[in-house]
């Protein structure tokens, strides 16, 4: 039987106030892993895999500088001197840069940065702007329903084939029916939601599925309404027929184009291709990827200005980098486990054997590349952004992220007069993944 792109038929009468997942949206969203979780909240199952702060509801998920919506991002990032000064001393010595934005108070806003503007190779971070690219071109389909970009999200399935494929990371997939919940990686004939393939992507930071949401982005962009029609024979024979050079084009301007629309230059932050080998059998690279903390703050300030296409799908983008799933890196200081976190983390390396036979994983000694962007959320209002890119060789810098971010909320909280329990000191953080 032909699988098809095809949209269930529905009727759209979704309240503008209904209430989304993680945990609490499975009825929204459709994402099931968020069933199992919701369903362990209200059977008071012990859950020890995320802290108290990723239990929010995401009713209560708001963007915090909607006040701000008429100023340019230009405008808000003006670097407040005593703020820089405190950030700086802080910061360890070696291949750090940083930009910081406190906006517990949007109307006194402190932004400071170091090495804002130096490129780095942004791995996974790059996933962003593949999930900037899907919300573009589902705005150009349904330009004045957001109700409407929603239930298609929810609604449309779409198969892997070998597009997901090749990724080590696994995604999680909860049967429901059978109340079991399997980790693997991304099978061919795996088929999704997508919004359960932007979850894969962001939630687990799967490339496959990076891969997979990137190719529903060019076919919305070259099929337009026919996109909601769409047969898997269709698609493959689109990407057959069409030219490479053709395809590399379109897949660079579908996902970089709404980078440029808000501001974030080239030089800022770009993404070069696709992010599994099998989907390079036609699509080729162009440019090369690259974030700076300057490009990604561009980003995260106008997302919680609303101007990341327009107010509902910057919440929902937020939405979908509100982490439910274990934290890593920066995230994972034990200071930040009473908030609420908005996360992506990245990280991209080279190991020459010949100079290192034991080089490890994220431990690159040719370049070792770890980027963290977060937006946290405390329950005293202390709100704040951090972009921090690293390229320290031979360590897996994680650690030295999470102890970063531990003296990074210690000082805003200070600025802010509030106090917070102190870091225990004896705290390890274990390898990432």
């Amino acid at each position: 039987m032909k699988k098809i792109y095809i949209l269930i038929a529905f009727s759209i009468a979704i309240s503008l106030s209904f209430i989304r997942y993680p945990i609490d949206g499975y009825k929204t969203t459709g994402i099931a892993r968020l069933y199992q979780l919701r369903k362990m909240q209200i059977d008071s199952v012990k859950y020890t895999r995320i802290p108290a702060g990723a239990y929010k509801k995401l009713a209560d998920i708001r963007l915090n500088l909607l006040n701000k919506s008429k100023d340019s991002v230009q405008a808000l990032l003006v670097e407040d001197d005593e703020f820089e000064r405190k950030i700086k001393r802080i910061l360890p010595s070696g291949a750090y840069s940083i930009s910081v934005m406190d906006m517990t108070n949007p109307d006194n806003l402190k932004y400071a940065a170091f090495r804002e503007n130096v490129g780095y190779q942004p791995g996974s971070v790059g996933k962003i702007a593949v999930l900037l690219a899907v919300m573009d071109q589902l705005s150009k389909l349904c330009p004045d329903s957001w109700e409407e970009r929603a239930a298609y999200l929810k609604n449309i399935r779409v198969t892997s084939r070998y597009w997901g494929t090749g990724d080590h990371h696994t995604i999680p997939i909860y049967d429901i029916d059978n109340d079991r919940l399997v980790k693997r990686t991304v099978r061919a004939t795996d088929e999704f939601s997508l919004y359960e393939w932007l979850d894969h992507m962001v939630s687990v930071s799967n490339n496959g599925a990076a891969s997979v949401m990137y190719r529903e982005a060019m076919l919305m962009a070259a099929f337009k309404q026919d996109y909601f029609f769409l047969t898997e024979e269709k698609a493959e024979s689109y990407f057959k027929e069409t030219p490479r050079d053709s395809l590399t084009n379109l897949a660079n301007t579908v996902v970089n184009q709404p980078l440029r629309d808000i501001g974030i230059t080239e030089d800022d932050w770009r993404l070069g291709g696709m992010f599994t080998r099998p989907a390079g059998r036609h699509v080729g690279r162009k440019g090369g990827s690259i974030g700076t903390p300057k490009g990604l703050m561009k980003f995260l300030v106008q997302l919680e200005q609303g101007k990341i296409i327009d107010k509902e799908s910057s919440l929902e983008m937020k939405r979908l980098l509100y982490l439910t799933d274990r934290r890593i890196r920066y995230a994972r200081s034990p200071r930040l486990d009473s908030a609420a976190v908005y996360f992506k983390s990245g990280s991209f390396y080279k190991c020459d054997r010949e100079k290192n036979p034991n080089c490890k994983d994220y431990a690159g000694n040719v370049f070792n590349y770890m980027n963290s962007v977060i937006i946290v959320e405390h329950p005293n209002n202390t709100k704040y952004i951090v972009c921090l890119m690293t390229n320290v060789l031979n360590k897996n810098s994680a650690g030295a992220h999470m102890y970063l971010a531990s003296k990074i909320d210690d000082l805003i909280t200070k600025n802010n007069k509030i106090e917070e329990p102190i870091l225990d000191e004896n705290y390890k953080d274990d390898e990432d993944n």
